[in-house]
């Protein structure tokens, strides 16, 4: 088109074809661009907010296994051998001694568990002293085998083990003796958070299950010595979390 042409046009369409778009496209181009990226940070925050929360979900569900992993270990390797009281020799404690959990000040009192024919042990009156802190008592205090000794130690392979619930968590504590003192400290280790609560059951050589470890019929029956290194057949212990509601295992004691 020639410039004669061009003259004979209208102004104001001669100014869009020199100047380009009008505020009004600007405006309406702006507003989609605003709306494109609002829809993009939404998507992208969600996203972000979903990653995070799984990522939580995943650690609390390896922190669960890992603490099954470890009760496991304890009590499958589970050894007749009790230990000396914090302050003499004698009287001995049991190589299992499990506190009366209604005694628990976050521990709920346990109720029978159905296997077979089982019946619940009246939970006995005696408290633990080993594994005794500041904090509490602990729920289960135990002589296990197989302590690691990779930097070749003069040492036992027996470790003396407790297990706390106290405010949501569930800790264990290990001595470095096997046959602790008032002055022994302990290792202590958060095996698992977000817990309402936490039972543990004790199959006795009846296939009955105890409350508490060693139970008063026991005692009643054998000697006070054999009553220091009876073990169970096996141990339930069933944990309710916040996450996965209530899991119980089982885990066989060897020997």
């Amino acid at each position: 088109m020639s410039r004669r042409a061009d003259r004979r046009l209208p102004r104001a369409q001669q100014l869009r074809r020199a100047g380009g778009f009008t505020l009004l496209e600007l405006l309406v181009a702006l507003f989609i661009a605003a709306l494109m990226f609002a829809m993009g940070y939404a998507a992208l925050s969600q996203g972000l907010t979903s990653h995070d929360h799984l990522k939580e979900q995943q650690a609390r569900l390896l922190e669960l296994q890992t603490a099954m992993r470890v009760m496991e270990q304890d009590f499958v390797q589970l050894a007749p051998r009790p230990v000396r009281q914090t302050i003499g020799d004698e009287p001995s404690q049991p190589a299992l001694q499990a506190l009366p959990q209604g005694d628990m000040e976050d521990q709920p009192q346990t109720g029978s568990l159905q296997t077979g024919s089982p019946q619940t042990a009246q939970p006995q009156t005696s408290q633990l002293q080993t594994g005794q802190t500041e904090t509490g008592q602990p729920l289960v205090a135990l002589t296990r085998n197989g302590w690691a000794n990779p930097a070749g130690l003069q040492r036992s392979a027996l470790q003396r083990v407790a297990y706390y619930f106290e405010n949501g968590t569930l800790r264990r504590e290990s001595w470095y003796v096997l046959d602790p003192t008032l002055s022994s400290t302990t290792a202590k280790r958060n095996l698992l958070t977000h817990v309402k609560s936490i039972t543990f059951q004790f199959m006795d050589v009846n296939r009955v299950w105890q409350a508490t470890w060693p139970p008063t019929t026991v005692q009643g029956m054998v000697a006070a010595e054999l009553s220091l290194r009876i073990r169970p057949i096996a141990v339930q212990v069933t944990v309710d979390t916040e996450d996965w509601g209530k899991i119980t295992r089982l885990f066989e004691v060897a020997g």
